[in-house]
């Protein structure tokens, strides 16, 4: 592979991570922003105790679902490709014989179970009118504790698994460190409180209709992320062929 600096990866991870924020913001749009709009006005109709409507709201509802969420998006995966790309820097070659495109795939896959996948499963995201104000920073600091814990757990399942490879091999090493990491986590959710906070008159399918488009964002973001980056990655690492010469007829 050639040798470049990781500044090169850093700059192709944030263009890729914009690509993914595009993709996350056509999905988000197409897939949340109506249960968005549902629970806002079942919030309304009930008389909720903070309001989510156009009247209420400096910015309108509108402008909140084109360019706010479309700004925030395109920022958050520009973010997460600077992120990730620094990752890879760490990954490549570390993490088994891959090249650029498996290894940013793999990356991907990781860093969604990690910062997603894993908090949204004992702390799942809730559209509007679900959730007591009162325990708002509660809540947060809950969801932020499980993604450090997940972080955590992430590396020391890598380390492991690294540990483990010149005895066991890779295969039997990585199913090692996975049943570990899943292990310790299950102890994690059973350690952390949970919150249930729901209406008893919530539609139940309108929130698992809102938690599902949610993971769909992400998957969006993290395949089109783990697909462009590969793809960016390969072309900086991997050596060109050299054009073969055109063979000239014998005389």
């Amino acid at each position: 592979m050639n040798s470049i600096s990781p500044r090169v990866l850093l700059v192709r991870g944030m263009l890729a991570g914009l690509l993914a924020g595009v993709a996350a913001f056509l999905v988000a749009y197409v897939l949340g922003e109506s249960k968005v709009d549902a629970a806002i006005a079942i919030e309304e109709a009930g008389h909720a105790a903070h309001e989510h409507g156009e009247e209420a709201a400096p910015v309108s509802r509108a402008l909140q679902a084109t360019a706010g969420l479309g700004t925030g998006t395109l920022l958050y995966g520009i973010a997460l490709g600077g992120i990730a790309a620094l990752v890879f820097c760490y990954a490549l070659g570390r993490i088994g014989r891959f090249g650029p495109r498996v290894t940013a795939l793999l990356v991907s896959g990781g860093l969604f179970v990690t910062f997603n996948l894993v908090p949204f499963l004992k702390y799942p995201s809730n559209p509007p009118a679900v959730g007591d104000p009162d325990t708002v920073v509660r809540r947060t600091t809950l969801y932020i504790l499980m993604i450090a814990l997940s972080v955590l757990l992430s590396a020391g399942a890598l380390i492991l698994g690294r540990r483990l490879a010149p005895k066991l091999g890779n295969w039997n090493a990585s199913i090692v460190a996975s049943v570990g990491f899943v292990a310790v986590v299950a102890i994690a959710y059973a350690a952390l409180p949970g919150i249930n906070e729901v209406p008893a008159d919530f539609p139940a399918a309108l929130i698992w209709q809102f938690r599902l488009a949610t993971v769909a964002i992400q998957v969006a973001m993290w395949t089109t992320f783990g697909l462009v980056f590969g793809f960016l990655a390969e072309r900086a690492l991997v050596p060109a062929a050299a054009p073969q010469e055109a063979v000239l007829p014998a005389s």
